[in-house]
């Protein structure tokens, strides 16, 4: 089994159903569906097993009821019954953004590993050490509150882990990268944030970028709203300093301020300028992508 698609939820109603609709839809069948309720009473999950649309008796799709402490137990609950090798986690709301996408990815996913096979062939002591790491692919988002595509960065560095990891439902996680330590439930807004830099910094996962629109977000969640914006970046000041040296942190947040974060936060939100900021964003990163491999 290649990927494992994971789907938590409470009290969800229609939105499960559509965002388990936009899995059942892909052209690629290697997956699963790991369904983890936390005790909804809505009759969703109920109506959902009702519904007969279910891969249930083949083992495809598996749902699971338990008491949780939030998203991220619920996450990490789940993973627990994950056997695929990646692991996506595809919030209720969000769905795949077209019906191919796990036909790409799995592609080039496999164009990528044979590359790198090729590369590393004759080179035996460096092979041992890279096959050892794992992979985590990440791709891009299309925001349903804006409509503009987000572009991930296509190169992953301390800047980039510091103002622009992809989010969760753009990245498919190696397995492996769950074995030793979940999400960490201590941060209620950023934990898959940190998990990112923990699987960068301390896993030493390879970050490959994947030219994929992987998810329709729908945006306006949980960590976006009142109280958890500023919980939010309160978070992200922890995080970065237990992963970042005070030079860098203070040196990044010091191009943030340049660079007019704010600004271009508001514009990347505003339906109205979006579109344009994202282009912008996009050849940015082309012209970055660029310089890197010409530095390599």
């Amino acid at each position: 089994m290649t990927f494992s698609i994971i789907v938590v939820c409470l009290n969800e109603g229609e939105k499960l159903h559509k965002t388990v609709k936009s899995i059942l839809d892909q052209t690629e069948d290697d997956y699963e569906i790991i369904v983890k309720d936390g005790g909804s009473t809505d009759g969703s999950v109920e109506e959902l097993i009702a519904s007969g649309k279910l891969p249930m008796k083949s083992g495809r799709c598996r749902i699971y009821q338990e008491k949780d402490s939030g998203i991220y137990d619920s996450m990490n609950q789940a993973v627990k019954h994950a056997s695929g090798e990646y692991i996506l986690f595809l919030n209720c709301g969000d769905y795949f953004y077209q019906e191919d996408v796990l036909f790409k990815v799995k592609r080039l996913i496999e164009e990528y590993k044979c590359k790198a096979e090729k590369s590393l062939h004759g080179r035996k002591a460096e092979a041992e050490r890279d096959v050892s790491r794992p992979l985590l692919f990440y791709g891009n988002i299309r925001e349903r509150m804006t409509g503009a595509l987000v572009q991930s960065n296509p190169r992953m560095d301390d800047f980039g882990c510091y103002r622009n990891v992809p989010c969760h439902q753009a990245c498919f996680y190696d397995r492996k990268l769950f074995a030793s330590r979940g999400f960490d439930t201590g941060y209620l807004v950023r934990a898959d944030y940190e998990h990112f830099l923990w699987c960068f910094y301390k896993a030493r996962a390879h970050t490959v970028y994947l030219p994929v629109t992987v998810a329709s977000y729908e945006g306006g969640g949980f960590s976006e709203t009142g109280e958890n914006i500023r919980i939010s970046a309160k978070e992200h000041r922890q995080i970065v300093r237990k992963y970042m040296p005070a030079s860098k942190v203070t040196k990044y947040r010091l191009l943030m301020m340049i660079t007019l974060a704010p600004v271009r936060t508001y514009l990347a939100r505003s339906p109205v300028t979006a579109g344009m900021y994202q282009t912008c964003k996009r050849k940015v990163y082309e012209v970055y992508r660029r310089i890197s491999g010409k530095k390599r």
